[in-house]
Order: C-alpha cells, then structure tokens, then sequence
C-alpha cells in the first residue's frame, strides 16, 4: 500500500478530527460507558490553537488522496532547577481503524523523526505503548534519568534523543507537556466542542 506523508492543511481539519476520533473507537468506548465525550480530536482541535507545531503535523494519505491518518507534535520542556530544556512531545498519533496494523502508523512516526531533525529539534519525550515504539529508537526515559512532571517513571512514559547527549545535562529533570493533555482540566471544554461535533457518517 502506497503512502503518502505531507504537512496537514487547513482544508484537512475536518478530516483529520474525524479520523482521530475514529481511531480512538469512542462510539463503541460511547456505548460501553467508558467515556462521556470524545477527547483525542478536542486535543488536535486546540493543539492547532496553540502549543501544537503545525510543521510537524503531518497526515498520510492513499494515492487517491483519502487521508486515513495523521500525527501532530507539541511543545514541551524538561525542568532542572531553575533552567529548562526545550523537548518535543507527540500525540495523538490517529489512524483509521480499517487501515491499521497496515504500516500507517509506522510511516507517520518515521516521517515526524525525519522532520524533527530536519527542524533541529533535540529530543522526543512521551506517553505511549511500550511494546510498540522501541522500534522506531525510544527508550524508558529513566534512561536518561528524566522523571514525569511528579517525578515518577514508567515503562509508557519514553523518550529519544534526536541530537547525541542532547539530554545528558538534564539528568534528574522533570517533563512538563501542554496542559491539554490534562484531561480532568479540560473536560468541560471537551464536553462544549463535542455538543457541536457531528461525526460525519
């Protein structure tokens, strides 16, 4: 399957946030009670807003020009004392359900790596599936002795250097990412934009 990764435009919004919302499978999620609103697309609404780096938001799209999926990066900072190391962080990472398991994701994470360096970001902190990213170069971030912002570690909480030693200063630091991902601070707000999002069918 050929895929093609470009920047996400303005006429893809719509597109991408349907795509996220679906990937994240919350009519079912919905219907089982395990959530009462969507979040994910909130999140890549308002990280479009701000806090999100728009030229590393990327969409992978079929040759017939169907976006089936889409991956944005974020700003963030590991904190020592009183200095700070600018980080990227990343997610949502959305693909259509009917397209995963088929290399999508994988191509979108590979892009965003290639971009970031493009970019001369130094390093890529997140919370993600442990069994999945260490393909793609990420490690615990205990190795490089960076704790989350209440200075726990975790296997789902990792990281990778994009320029050698880039974090090697910042041992013992803190991660600190946008507050959108705080779910409980937001959700109200989530609520809001849900009551006005209609999932096309």
């Amino acid at each position: 399957m050929d895929i093609n990764v470009r920047l996400e435009e303005e006429k893809d919004y719509r597109r991408v946030e349907e795509i996220t919302r679906a990937a994240f499978g919350y009519s079912d999620r919905i219907k089982r009670g395990q959530i009462d609103c969507p979040y994910e697309q909130w999140m890549v609404h308002e990280l479009r807003r701000r806090d999100g780096i728009m030229a590393l938001s990327l969409v992978a799209e079929l040759e017939n020009g169907i976006i089936v999926g889409h991956i944005i990066c974020s700003d963030a900072v590991v904190k020592k004392e009183t200095q700070e190391l600018p980080v990227l962080n990343f997610g949502p990472l959305s693909v259509l359900p009917e397209y995963q398991r088929k290399g999508v994701g994988k191509r979108l994470v590979q892009a965003m790596i290639e971009q970031a360096k493009r970019l001369d970001y130094g390093a890529i902190l997140f919370f993600g599936r442990p069994e999945y990213y260490p393909q793609f170069g990420f490690k615990q971030a205990v190795f490089y002795g960076i704790s989350d912002s209440e200075g726990y570690n975790y296997p789902a909480f990792m990281a990778m250097e994009l320029k050698e030693g880039y974090l090697k200063d910042f041992r013992g630091g803190k991660y600190f990412e946008s507050d959108i991902y705080n779910d409980e601070l937001n959700r109200e707000t989530v609520r809001a934009f849900d009551k006005v999002f209609i999932l096309d069918k």
